[in-house]
């Protein structure tokens, strides 16, 4: 079901009686002996997808509890279910004026209303206001059936974003993509109140600037020069999520490297290149890893100077964005100056493949490669042993230690978040726990809300929040809403922190909602919502440990984990 989601717009006076028609009308089809059974009733109704009896308990709820604007939204979501659009249109409206979900999110449900009634012009005034009031899915607005009476239409099609671009030559083109970005910029990146560190003026004259030069760029320096662009808005959701979805840019190196405090380690590998694994990296291209650094850090959106320590070794296994910063000569082959895990020095030729494009996961290495650690003798330390599920815990009997590790702020689909939680706390109060950890050094987010059991089973158990009893192990990728999360428990638990700052900061700018270039193929993604999970007044770039170990070779090569050793070790 589509999300049929705060501008103030007033009923006029006959939409207002012929609402109030409708609501009458339904509430007296609706047999509630009270308003929290109608409610019931309705909620109810509309879980299961059973809009008639659902838009009639609707009718009944709003006619009792006209000022809220989440029934009106439900009422307005049963009738278009039901294919009322007519009637939709007045509590959509309504549910618009007392401010529901995204303001402009009931702009276009209105205007989806108008099209299927066949009302063009109509739908088109409420699609443009929609997208004067930062209407976020340009791809849905795209491709919404919705909207299939306007497809024809040009003025549809300009807004968005759909020009024939197969006619244009290549400067047209790529000056089109640049005046679609520089839109969307303008009115979904300093959305709802957002702080940028650019304003829409100085962002509209760098896109001029650019636009200007593409005769005199090749298509990856355009590439560049767009995720220089996003870059400069400040923070580290926007930005470029995929190159052109053309061959050449899926080759990266069939390695994977690390940022360790002694520098730059191969630790997973294909199999042809398991001789790798565990070398430092001293060059690449004929450049040091310093200067492939400082080139990277140009393009690399962020939040704070953490976030390029996790996306820079990832970004050095794409060739063809190294050549187009020229840092290599060759996008297929790429020599690399390495110190052996022995120590000794020498020079191998890798060559890029596009099997494994580049990926900004780390842990999302695929399955017939080899990590370091692997070849290392012992078990592996729990920090390593299971990153790619969901969430997961063991108990560490010898310590009475329940060691959780959180990697995404998503729902697994054999056990939701929610039911985990229960079933760690269960274990948690009926056996003999003096310590919980929980690993978020590889969350880079999710869905914020899914947390919230979590947290309020944290902010409950007297056995475990206590200082001394709860840690929070942090790095570089704890990230969007695994950064919420954090700084929840901050705020609300009595957590130590262990490890290095986080990726993202207390208070940030963030969200997805990515849309493609319609001649470069670029898919960008501008965020537009600011999380204030932290005080107003809360500037930091990160939250801190209060336990700092930051992640070196040595502890990785000796498969030790100093931020389990700082728990473990810590003393009240």
């Amino acid at each position: 079901m589509k999300t049929r989601s705060r501008v103030l717009l007033r009923l006029n006076a006959g939409a207002l009686i012929a609402l109030c028609f409708v609501v009458t009308t339904f509430a007296q089809q609706a047999v509630a002996p009270s308003f929290q059974e109608t409610l019931k009733n309705a909620e109810s109704a509309s879980a299961k997808k059973d809009w008639k009896p659902a838009t009639a308990y609707w009718a009944s709820v709003v006619a009792e509890n006209p000022v809220s604007a989440r029934y009106w939204e439900q009422f307005a979501q049963s009738l278009y279910q039901n294919k009322d659009y007519k009637q939709a249109i007045p509590a959509y409206q309504k549910a618009l004026e007392l401010g529901a979900g995204f303001p402009s999110n009931q702009a276009y449900n209105i205007a989806c209303c108008y099209a299927l009634l066949g009302d063009r012009e109509s739908a088109l005034k409420w699609l443009e206001k929609a997208f004067e009031i930062g209407f976020r899915d340009l791809e849905l607005a795209q491709k919404d059936t919705d909207l299939q009476s306007l497809h024809a239409d040009a003025r549809y099609l300009k807004l968005v974003g759909l020009d024939d671009v197969s006619k244009m030559t290549r400067e047209q083109g790529w000056r089109y993509d640049l005046a679609l970005l520089d839109r969307e910029v303008n009115r979904k990146g300093f959305a709802y109140g957002v702080f940028r560190t650019t304003t829409k003026t100085e962002f509209h004259d760098a896109v001029t600037k650019l636009s200007a030069r593409v005769e005199k760029l090749t298509d990856p320096q355009m590439v560049i020069e767009i995720m220089k662009l996003m870059r400069s808005l400040g923070d580290g959701h926007t930005g470029l999520l995929l190159p052109p979805q053309q061959p050449d840019y899926a080759l990266a190196l069939p390695l994977q490297f690390y940022l360790f405090k002694e520098g730059m380690f191969v630790i997973a590998a294909d199999s042809k290149y398991k001789d790798l694994l565990g070398a430092q990296v001293l060059q690449l291209g004929g450049h040091t890893v310093d200067e492939i650094l400082k080139s990277l850090d140009h393009v690399i959106s962020r939040d704070n100077e953490m976030w390029p320590s996790q996306l820079a070794p990832y970004h050095m296994r794409s060739l063809p964005l190294l050549g187009a910063l020229g840092l290599v000569s060759d996008i297929r082959k790429a020599e690399l100056s390495v110190r052996d895990a022995n120590g000794s020095e020498r020079k191998v030729t890798v060559e890029a493949d596009s099997t494994h494009p580049n990926s900004a996961i780390w842990n999302d290495f695929p399955a017939d490669w080899t990590t370091f650690a692997q070849t290392l003798p012992g078990s592996l330390p729990l920090y390593l042993k299971n990153a790619k599920t969901t969430y997961w815990f063991e108990y560490l009997p010898d310590s009475k230690v329940v060691y959780f590790q959180y990697n995404r702020v998503l729902n697994d689909p054999k056990e939701p978040l929610a039911a985990f939680t229960e079933r760690l706390f269960k274990f948690i109060n009926e056996h003999d726990v003096e310590k919980l950890v929980i690993d978020m050094r590889w969350n880079n987010g999710g869905n914020t809300f899914l947390s919230q059991p979590l947290l309020y089973s944290l902010i409950k158990s007297d056995k475990i929040n206590q200082k001394g009893r709860l840690f929070v192990i942090i790095g570089r990728r704890t990230f969007s809403a695994a950064q919420n999360t954090t700084t929840f428990f901050e705020r609300h638990t009595k957590a130590i922190f262990v490890g290095e700052p986080t990726g993202s900061r207390p208070n940030f700018i963030g969200e997805e909602t990515p849309f493609v270039l319609p001649y470069s193929k670029v898919m960008v993604n501008i965020s537009d919502l600011y999380w204030q999970s932290s005080w107003p007044m809360d500037y930091r770039t990160w939250i801190a440990p209060q336990l700092y170990t930051p992640p070196t070779f040595a502890a990785y090569r000796a498969n030790r984990d100093p931020a389990m050793e700082a728990v473990l070790g810590y003393k009240q």
